[in-house]
């Protein structure tokens, strides 16, 4: 007996030819030459050989079932029509292993900084290796997450990943991939399901698919939009659920899944937007991924296969790159497509217009295209007057924008139909404008009780949101957002909108802001029509916003918030601070002092700019608050001179996103006579725990530091300790049991620190005793030790000298100046170097009751030609 199960990759045909051998046969359905796809087996085998035929069989269907799902996709839009194929539109995107950091800004502001993809840095990974190692790495990778910004093209990667595999061209070594994405799941999140139910309902075609063979085959679950997710996933008190048929909550299937419990053998992808995927613990994961978007060529390669035409591609990429807010933003996928939608418009109109700039100017002509295109299609056949559709088009567009705006505040980007009746849309209002409100889920199964929307990009959304508030603003008939704004003039109502943002941690309002200050333009308010009430925006007015932005105080205030006034300026066409900083950054006199405004510009430049060598705040004249301004730099330069300067517990945490950007290239932090603080410290360690960190010289002297600095420092440096060669913690309260967690590091087998500086920090002999054992327990690469001013006395230097005889001191050079030493101390050092191991030239005792008989002592051996002593001081200072 033999298994001809057949499968005609032609027209998705699945049929049975029981006689047949393996090679080449007819379809029945086609006619098409196809091939078996199990092979011959002999009769007298297994039974697996039934089992395997019915899983290949169930394998083929449920391929054709993803083809049919993912094939085609659509672009913005859910028109039927405009569905597109997958394979023709789609273009490689810019993939790499490890995560950049999460800044606390807006996801469209982070793009500004990761504009700069370092190719030559990072190894980028093909859709079809997600779960291949990279060469070196031994670890087999089970569970992948991939993250990425909003709209950078995470869903599409899952799909070519899953049409690939469905056709048969990738990853055929997978016997079932099951593609499921949290928006679906949202919907059974009160329901009792066991992971085989949810096979079944959510993939029809597993049906068939029994327990046993789940547990057998190789399988891999992609889970696709972890941030959309309203489950409540609990790694550390969530029940343990092994077996495929028991039933529990979908939060805690999951979360089995992941940590291996449900099917430890299954292969599983996750992906999410940055802000969301620390809900996973790293413990969890084997390989994070980052979709970065399009790089500059792969840009180019979008709109080479948007248009046929090259001439059009060439002059819609020769506009964009001439607008350093549009070139960085089509860095998204979902940027491109609005930014061809525009051009592809403007360019079939007879009409010669000037072409959108600015953001604002950029999505009021989305919105125009989207509106004019529901227009044609909707009207016709309808007898209705040009002004009776305009006013409609302005009813349902604000309806739009109130949505957008309520759920904004909430933070909430998916909403079901109550939502959109909330704000007194009709279902099929929203749908006519389906290039900017998108139906996500169609209901093809039972599970698909609720129908989901979002817009097509949050920056939609965003704008929507500020269209409505202006129009709130300007029609004064409606106090649903006066709790927001009040009854203000424009000026007053834009500061006070723009004060409101810059106290969000995470900067989700930072785009709406950059809109509404674009919107209070007479250009961009002509160009909407209708849809807005005029404002008072009289030149002179316009002028008091833009003096307004430029003297705006942001003290405690985040200096990565701050560069948003800059960002404001440059939506209302105010070029001057943007010129002024072109202009000091061409000089080679700097002498120039610089406004507040001017140093949130010129730190926005310097992150756009080569990797600077040196960012050392004091070499710009400025007041102390433009010094923080230009902190967000430091995520560009090699090393950060910051000394002297009164950082806060927020400017900290800018310098920990630079330690974890990926790339890092900070290697030299200076942060001496700052009142940093432990808080301070805590917050700068969570930048030095990262893997991207490769910072090499740490100085915290004189920053208020305690103990409680020490663990956490501690904890971070030993979690990634080889790239650190110096650190200063001098001219802190550190007392002996602060030293002691610090050595915690320094005992760590990967630990390549070299210098030491513990001077002035309220140590005694225990500190002498806790140093010896942690030196003497490892390899130490210790080349410098200070310990200055501090009361450790002649039985402290004692307990230091069993180090200095050991085989393992590197010991050069040692400080020990003002230490309340005597001449027992130096008869101890003098024989301790006496050793043959002893590496040590520089020997400072200044400042100690030291009498001659002593010094000689070590005189005497700093003239031995087998001695290393060079430098020996030993006098009385003021």
């Amino acid at each position: 007996m033999r298994c001809g199960h057949c499968f005609c990759k032609q027209c998705l045909t699945s049929y049975r030819d029981d006689s047949a051998s393996s090679g080449d046969f007819s379809c029945p359905q086609c006619g098409k030459k196809t091939r078996t796809v199990s092979g011959s087996q002999e009769a007298g085998q297994t039974s697996s050989v039934t089992k395997d035929c019915g899983l290949q069989r169930v394998s083929d269907e449920h391929k054709i079932s993803l083809r049919k799902r993912c094939e085609y996709v659509t672009e913005g839009s859910d028109e039927t029509e405009s569905r597109t194929s997958l394979n023709r539109i789609y273009t490689e995107l810019y993939v790499t292993e490890g995560q950049s950091e999460e800044v606390n800004t807006h996801e469209v502001r982070q793009l500004e900084t990761s504009s700069k993809m370092e190719t030559l840095h990072n190894t980028p990974i093909k859709c079809q290796d997600i779960f291949k190692a990279l060469p070196g790495q031994q670890k087999p990778i089970r569970v992948v997450l991939t993250v990425g910004f909003a709209g950078i093209g995470k869903t599409f990667f899952v799909q070519k990943f899953t049409l690939d595999w469905a056709e048969g061209s990738e990853n055929q070594d997978l016997s079932l991939l099951i593609l499921l994405s949290f928006r679906e799941l949202n919907l059974i999140r009160d329901k009792r399901y066991s992971l085989l139910k949810l096979l079944h309902d959510f993939h029809p075609t597993l049906k068939e698919v029994p327990a046993e063979t789940l547990a057998v085959c190789k399988l891999v679950f992609i889970c696709d939009g972890l941030d959309e997710r309203k489950l409540s996933l609990d790694f550390n008190n969530s029940e343990v659920v092994s077996d495929v048929t028991q039933e529990s909550s979908v939060d805690v299937l999951l979360t089995n899944l992941i940590k291996g419990n449900l099917l430890p053998s299954a292969l599983v992808w996750i992906t999410s937007r940055p802000a969301a995927a620390n809900q996973i613990p790293p413990s969890c994961i084997d390989r994070v991924t980052e979709v970065r978007g399009f790089t500059d060529a792969q840009k180019e390669d979008y709109f080479r296969r948007k248009f046929s035409d090259e001439d059009k591609s060439s002059i819609i990429m020769s506009h964009i790159k001439a607008s350093r807010s549009l070139h960085i933003m089509c860095q998204i996928p979902v940027f491109c497509w609005i930014t061809a939608t525009v051009l592809e418009d403007m360019y079939s109109t007879e009409q010669r217009r000037e072409l959108p700039k600015t953001l604002t100017d950029m999505y009021s002509h989305f919105l125009l295209v989207q509106t004019k295109r529901k227009r044609k299609k909707y009207s016709e056949g309808h007898e209705t007057s040009p002004q009776e559709l305009m006013e409609a088009d302005r009813e349902v567009l604000l309806k739009l924008g109130r949505l957008a705006f309520e759920h904004l505040k909430k933070g909430n980007i998916m909403f079901y139909r109550e939502d959109l009746e909330c704000c007194g849309l009709d279902v099929t209002e929203a749908s006519v404008y389906s290039g900017v409100c998108t139906e996500i889920l169609k209901r093809e199964y039972v599970v698909f009780e609720k129908t989901v929307y979002c817009f097509v990009h949050l920056s939609v959304q965003e704008f929507l949101a500020a269209v409505y508030m202006f129009h709130c603003f300007t029609d004064r008939s409606t106090d649903e957002v006066d709790a927001f704004i009040g009854k203000l003039s424009l000026n007053d109502f834009l500061k006070s909108v723009m004060e409101k943002s810059l106290l969000s941690r995470n900067g989700h309002l930072d785009l709406f802001v950059c809109f509404l200050h674009g919107l209070s333009l007479e250009s961009n308010q002509r160009l909407l029509g209708g849809l807005l009430d005029r404002s008072d925006n009289s030149p002179e007015m316009i002028q008091r916003v833009i003096s307004n932005l430029k003297k705006m105080n942001s003290d405690d205030i985040s200096p990565d918030r701050s560069i948003n006034i800059f960002h404001c300026l440059m939506e209302m066409n105010d070029l001057s601070v943007n010129q002024e900083i072109q202009k000091f950054l061409e000089s080679e006199n700097r002498s120039h002092r610089l406004s507040e405004i001017q140093c949130s510009a010129l730190a926005y430049m310097l992150q756009m700019s080569e990797v600077l060598d040196e960012l050392s705040l004091k070499k710009y004249k400025t007041s102390d608050q433009g010094r923080l301004r230009l902190i967000p730099a430091v995520r560009n330069c090699r090393k950060a001179k910051f000394d002297h300067c009164r950082l806060s517990d927020t400017d900290c945490e800018v310098l920990a996103s630079a330690l974890k950007s990926n790339p890092s290239h900070l290697r030299e932090l200076d942060l001496s006579v700052s009142k940093l603080q432990d808080s301070g410290a805590m917050r700068l360690s969570a930048g030095l725990r990262s893997p991207n960190c490769k910072l090499e010289i740490l100085s915290l002297r004189s920053c208020r530091l305690t103990k409680i600095s020490c663990a956490s420092l501690a904890s971070a440096l030993k979690s990634n300790p080889s790239h650190m060669r110096e650190l200063d913690m001098s001219c802190n309260m550190l007392e002996d049991s602060g030293v002691e967690l610090l050595l915690e590091f320094l005992q760590s087998s990967n630990c390549r620190l070299e210098t030491l500086k513990l001077w002035s920090c309220s140590l005694t002999r225990i500190s002498c005793a806790s140093l010896t054992s942690a030196l003497n327990s490892n390899h130490s690469h210790l080349k410098e030790l200070d310990l200055s001013d501090n009361k450790l006395e002649d039985s402290g230097v004692g307990l230091l000298c069993d180090f200095l005889q050991s085989s393992n001191c590197r010991l050069e050079t040692l400080k020990l100046s003002g230490c309340s030493l005597t001449t027992i101390s130096c008869t101890s050092l003098a024989s301790a170097l006496k050793s043959n191991t002893s590496f040590l030239k520089k020997l400072d005792l200044n400042n100690n009751d030291l009498c001659d008989s002593g010094v000689e002592l070590l005189c005497d051996l700093k003239k031995s030609p087998n001695n290393s002593l060079e430098d020996l001081r030993w006098g009385i200072y003021p």
